[in-house]
């Protein structure tokens, strides 16, 4: 009786058609292209593949796709390879950025500095396979000094991975 009840509550198999349709609704508004045209960074280290959320000024919502033939896997750690913290913390300090460089008083081509990051929490190890979703909001903008504050957090699967209390940028003068 105890097979028959597991047997009942499996769930059916799914087809690889309805799991893609799982992100049917999540639309991309800056693809690969337009974050080249926003961001300096390039292979190996631009850390952000697509934006799906965006509010001017604000904040967004990125994503990065997690893979083994990224470079820092090789050395981190051969035999359980983990995406370091530091390139966790720098993607969503990238996705900043897109935000910041289309403010009012970032010219075009700027490129911002980061310029610190307090209360970072890691929650769970990022590996080849996942994909990081992540969130970052833009707490100050000083145009004048082309200063900005800015917090984030990233989610594997739906479980927070890392979140930062605040990031600090400086546009290059």
């Amino acid at each position: 009786a105890e097979e028959e009840s597991a047997e009942e509550e499996a769930p059916a198999p799914r087809s690889a058609q309805e799991i893609s349709a799982l992100t049917s609704s999540v639309k991309t508004v800056f693809s690969l292209e337009d974050i080249a045209k926003v961001l300096p960074h390039r292979y190996p280290f631009l850390l952000v593949d697509k934006v799906v959320e965006y509010e001017m000024g604000k904040r967004a919502v990125g994503i990065k796709s997690v893979t083994l033939n990224e470079p820092h896997f090789t050395g981190h750690f051969p035999d359980r390879p983990i995406m370091p913290g530091v390139l966790q913390v720098e993607a969503m300090a990238q996705l900043a950025g897109i935000i910041c460089l289309q403010m009012e008083g970032a010219e075009p081509g700027a490129v911002f500095f980061f310029a610190g990051v307090d209360g970072v929490k890691w929650k769970k190890p990022v590996v080849p396979g996942d994909t990081l979703v992540m969130e970052v909001e833009i707490k100050k903008w000083n145009k004048r000094f082309g200063i900005a504050t800015a917090t984030g957090r990233a989610y594997v699967d739906g479980e927070m991975a890392v979140e930062l209390d605040e990031m600090k940028f400086a546009l290059a003068k």
